[in-house]
């Protein structure tokens, strides 16, 4: 449905690198801005000092002072991916450097919505909470912290969230996006700001002496769950997030990691030795999601915590089952938005700037999923409701290239005061609530908004393709190097190339995915293609083919055979 088109990545220098690889790589490397070597290291001790984030210091201070009175400290996460991995690392990490009264506390969505809000700082000292710890929310809860503080309840605010205009009145907050916060990467999920936090505990009590009596915890043993949290929660791999990403992976190939992502590993059927950023990202953090979104997160985090092999099996299979009802509900929801979408006509010319969508009986905990699809099939910000508490809804938006979408909602509020009735989140994606009379006002006001904030040429997909390959290049040693060259990931992306093919051979597996064998320069070589329009393909008129796709491995029953997976695909009509 979206405009699609295919751009070549800028051609850049490459002198400055000699790192040992193949001429291919080289260029891949110096068109995503690596200009030396200096950025591809990626060794543990590059990682930038915490002392950089704002809050630091403060933030030792008051959990050394929990840790000496033993007072009660709950840690509350979010309930995605991130959340869950922020959560379980910082009970690890914590128990680790001492602290015995601890808890944690992940809020059904559904019961309690997102954040701190009063309710959860309720529920938080009905489990004894003297100090609450956030981790992956709290920049927006400014009632929840008010509350926490009438209560004579401290609260450390950990997040990496964009903060809105006003910030809560929390005993301490670390956010890199926080104002003066020099820390220099922004991009840190909120597992590495609970990491680096963590990292900087450690340190504090060193240097107070409190391990004379033990060795100090080897805090690089949890960069296994600070890979995954990092990935799934999608944000830019910048040299800091490429760093923890690949480190956490190494441990996982050398089966150093912990019992749940193992057992997440086996059900979703990767190959741990082989493992790379988008296994994490497309394979274990959607099972992880799966607890969130139709259950309660606090299984995901118990996985992450089990030390049992025979336990996190167990869990990760609940999981795995959990996930296979959130695709049915997905696929349905996605095939009723689609629905809508195919009776309004749109095209090219009609499509409005943002897509909004509502049904009260969508599953609050899928409709993120639903907008990230229908985001891809129209390339428009893509916001989808469904029904909260009594009067309310709940939206999820997924944005594109271009679009900060927090930053048009903070406009949209300003221009409809009180309709927004909460909203939080950053760039490319964020959550909101409205009253569901408001709807129409929202919508309405959402694309205007739009329309006098970003140009037209915003809303056209843009592929940026590496370029055209020879047939040298069709070999399993070069895929081997491209997997291993990563983390591939957000800003920091996959190598994808582009060219025309001839059509050997093609067929449907699955009832939706196009098998092809294609040839080049009279070498063959296997494709696939997911999730093609079934109008068009197969069709064996159809001889040619113009493709944008990357080089990968399929290894099946032990062999390992070279693969394209296609991106996107059209006909060349005869």
């Amino acid at each position: 449905m979206s405009l699609i088109k295919i751009k070549n990545r800028p051609q850049k220098s490459n002198e400055g690198l000699s790192f040992p690889c193949s001429a291919l790589l080289k260029q891949l490397y110096a068109n995503r801005g690596i200009i030396n070597d200096r950025e591809l290291d990626n060794s543990t001790k590059t990682l930038l000092d915490p002392k950089q984030l704002k809050g630091i210091d403060a933030a030792c201070e008051l959990l050394y002072r929990a840790l000496k009175s033993t007072k009660r400290l709950i840690v509350v996460g979010d309930f995605d991916a991130d959340g869950a991995t922020s959560t379980a690392l910082s009970i690890i990490a914590l128990k680790a450097l001492g602290f015995t009264n601890i808890d944690y506390l992940v809020p059904n969505r559904f019961d309690y919505g997102y954040g701190l809000t009063p309710e959860v700082v309720d529920l938080a000292i009905t489990k004894g909470a003297q100090v609450i710890m956030t981790v992956d929310n709290g920049i927006s809860s400014v009632s929840g912290v008010n509350h926490a503080n009438n209560k004579g309840v401290q609260v450390l605010v950990t997040d990496h969230h964009l903060p809105g205009n006003k910030v809560p009145n929390a005993a301490v907050i670390v956010n890199p996006n926080q104002h003066a916060c020099t820390f220099e990467s922004k991009n840190l999920a909120g597992v590495g700001v609970a990491f680096y936090i963590m990292l900087a505990m450690r340190s504090f009590l060193i240097n107070k002496k409190y391990f004379t009596n033990q060795t100090a915890p080897n805090l690089a043993s949890l960069l296994d769950i600070v890979a995954l949290g990092t990935v799934a929660d999608v944000v830019i791999l910048d040299k800091n997030n490429r760093i923890l990403v690949y480190q956490g992976l190494a441990r996982i190939r050398a089966d150093k990691c912990r019992p749940g992502i193992s057992a997440l590993i086996k059900v979703a059927k990767c190959n741990q030795k082989q493992l790379v950023a988008s296994d994490l990202g497309f394979a274990l953090a959607p099972r992880l999601n799966a607890a969130g979104r139709l259950d309660e997160m606090s299984s995901g985090v118990e996985l992450l915590l089990c030390n049992d092999t025979q336990q996190a099996d167990i869990l990760a299979e609940a999981l795995d089952t959990l996930n296979r009802s959130r695709r049915e509900i997905e696929q349905g929801m996605q095939d009723e938005a689609l629905k809508i979408l195919k009776e309004l006509s749109l095209n090219e010319n009609n499509i409005p700037y943002a897509i909004c969508l509502f049904d009260p009986d969508w599953h609050q905990g899928i409709i993120g999923l639903v907008a990230s699809r229908i985001k891809e099939r129209y390339y428009r910000p893509t916001f989808i409701f469904a029904q909260s508490k009594d009067g309310e809804i709940k939206g999820s938006a997924r944005s594109i290239s271009g679009v900060n979408i927090r930053d048009i909602l903070d406009l949209v509020d300003k221009k409809i005061p009180g309709a927004i009735l909460k909203f939080g989140g950053h760039a490319m994606a964020a959550g909101l609530s409205l009253a569901a009379l408001d709807f129409k006002l929202f919508e309405k006001t959402l694309n205007n908004v739009l329309e006098s904030q970003i140009e037209k040429e915003v809303l056209t997909n843009i592929v940026l393709s590496d370029g055209t390959l020879s047939a040298s290049n069709f070999s399993l040693k070069i895929a081997q190097e491209l997997r291993d060259a990563g983390p591939w990931g957000q800003g920091f992306d996959a190598p994808l190339f582009d060219g025309q093919f001839n059509i050997l051979q093609q067929r449907l597996v699955g009832g939706k995915h196009l098998k092809l064998v294609l040839s080049l320069e009279m070498k063959t070589v296997d494709a696939i293609a997911f999730n093609v329009d079934l109008n068009i393909w197969p069709n064996a008129s159809l001889k040619l083919l113009h493709c944008v796709y990357c080089l990968d491995i399929n290894e099946y029953r032990g062999k390992c055979t070279l693969q394209m997976v296609i991106e996107k695909l059209s006909p060349i009509l005869p």
